[in-house]
């Protein structure tokens, strides 16, 4: 063998160590795959919605104007009879507080949650209060849908925005009538649920789809063993469970990390039409179709005008308005776009179009009424 022919077989054998291990480490990276918590919840594991009617008291005269908002009277008259001092109804009535203001108070008590715990609460003026910036929530009870109190709140109110007013003019940055208490409510009572009753647990979707319930209870029966799950619909799989507290808990534990094939999801585009916002996602594709779009403009302006008498005529002198309208109307030019197999097409195709996010609702209606927007549109 020479030379020239061992030097060709070295280097044979190094690109083929070379494509082995690059086809190692291409098998070696990890897949990306949807867990089951993430696209699914244990029944019965939900969070609760409080609410109650509470006072922030110490405003800087920034609060309720109480001869129009009876009821922060009413209930600082109601707070101080249970702190053994009774008002007279005429007095009661005719309180004039402008450091106290009328709020509703609003938590989510999560899932499992004790008493002793702390969780956050939002407080919102209900009245005409000005500020409830500064101010300090005094107890309030928080209720469930039930009318049981669930939680106390109380403290001092965390407030974004900032304002200031002299002479009839007012500044004022983001809202000054809602505020926020971190761990402001104490949880005085825990809500049942029945994770721990009965020989299987359910797990809901977060969207309803038969192919996802399918391929839940085809991953639980393969991983966990045959047989423990199946989908009762496009949304509900109930899964044989423990009863064992603990071993229940493990259980579920082990459910949730099972990694699911990731599936193509609907195609959809969500239009905000209050905002003007729009969001597409990876499936939305459109097809050829030309889009033309005109935008009318109208200025309409009002200029004062004063018509004095001359001297000696016994004339009014009159104020009259002299009104300018113009009409201006952008041609719109026919616009061609080419078929988009990927969301970075439709974004690259949608911006071709030169149009505003308001311009953008109607066209991609239209488009979706000619059968170019393989999408469903939702508005919200």
């Amino acid at each position: 063998m020479n030379l020239k022919h061992v030097t060709s077989v070295r280097r044979w054998c190094g690109f083929a160590l070379s494509l082995a291990a690059g086809l190692s480490l291409t098998l070696a990276l990890p897949v990306q795959a949807a867990r089951i918590k993430e696209v699914a919840s244990v029944q019965g594991v939900r969070s609760n919605q409080l609410t109650g009617f509470g006072l922030v008291v110490g405003l800087d005269g920034t609060g309720d104007q109480t001869t129009q908002m009876p009821y922060t009277a009413q209930g600082l008259a109601n707070y101080l009879q249970q702190l053994g001092i009774v008002l007279p109804a005429a007095a009661a009535s005719q309180l004039q507080i402008k450091n106290v203001a009328a709020v509703l108070v609003t938590a989510q008590l999560p899932a499992f949650a004790q008493p002793g715990q702390t969780i956050d609460v939002n407080v919102s003026s209900m009245g005409n209060a000005k500020s409830i910036k500064g101010g300090t929530l005094i107890t309030t009870p928080l209720k469930g849908a039930d009318g049981e109190i669930y939680a106390l709140a109380q403290g001092n109110l965390v407030v974004a925005g900032a304002g200031a007013a002299a002479g009839g003019s007012k500044v004022q940055v983001n809202h000054l009538d809602a505020g926020r208490i971190p761990g402001g409510a104490q949880v005085e009572r825990a809500v049942p649920t029945s994770l721990q009753t009965g020989d299987s647990i359910s797990l809901n979707l977060n969207a309803s789809d038969f192919q996802t319930a399918r391929q839940v209870a085809q991953v639980i029966n393969a991983r966990m063993g045959e047989g423990l799950a199946r989908a009762l619909d496009g949304r509900t799989i109930q899964v044989k469970a423990p009863t064992d507290a603990d071993a229940r808990i493990t259980f579920i534990a082990q459910l949730e990390e099972l990694a699911l094939e990731s599936s193509i999801p609907a195609a959809k585009v969500v239009i905000n039409a209050r905002t003007g916002s729009i969001v597409l996602n990876q499936a939305v594709t459109l097809g050829p179709c030309a889009v033309a779009h005109g935008n009318l403009s109208i200025s309409i302006s009002s200029t004062p005008s004063v018509s004095q008498p001359n001297a000696l005529s016994s004339g009014e002198t009159k104020v009259t308005e002299k009104v300018n309208i113009q009409i201006r109307s952008e041609p719109g030019m026919l616009i061609q776009v080419p078929f988009a197999p990927q969301l970075a097409d439709v974004v690259r195709a949608l911006n071709s179009l030169g149009a505003t996010p308001q311009d953008l609702l109607a066209i991609l209606q239209a488009i979706k009424a000619a059968g170019a927007l393989n999408a469903e549109l939702e508005v919200i």
